[in-house]
């Protein structure tokens, strides 16, 4: 029998808890764990991740890949390649307005890639991708 695999616990920024608890239980759809007046724990696909409430919520750095200005901090989900459009048009509803449209890299290539970047409402990236062939997630250009 295998090892459970391990998930991710990210703490991260926050300026208004009830924003976040609109956007990540409302809009994403996550589970509600513990909560303070100062913090709420979410269930982001099986993974903890922790609204912080903060003055310094957002980080403003960005590196361009593919001609775009990607957010440095960002996290997200790699979904199944069939969860994608449907995440984007769940964002869509939700008048979530893209930092990134959502769009194809690398196609018909190892690789091949659907990714969008977005904002929660203190400003923090959230990336969501999806791989043609999930095989392909660690691989390496040939050297």
């Amino acid at each position: 029998m295998s090892a459970p695999r391990p998930r991710f616990h990210l703490a991260f920024p926050v300026d208004d808890l009830e924003r976040a608890r609109a956007f990540y239980a409302g809009v994403l759809g996550c589970a509600l764990g513990r909560e303070s007046e100062h913090w709420i724990d979410f269930d982001f696909h099986g993974h903890q991740i922790v609204a912080h409430l903060s003055d310094d919520a957002a980080v403003k750095a960005r590196s361009a890949v593919d001609g775009k200005a990607v957010p440095v901090f960002h996290f997200g989900l790699i979904l199944p390649w069939e969860a994608f459009e449907p995440m984007a048009q769940r964002l869509r509803q939700a008048n979530v307005p893209f930092v990134i449209e959502p769009y194809t890299r690398f196609a018909g290539l190892p690789g091949e890639q659907q990714t969008m970047f977005v904002r929660d409402p203190a400003g923090n990236a959230l990336e969501f991708k999806a791989f043609r062939d999930e095989g392909m997630i660690f691989a390496r250009e040939a050297e």
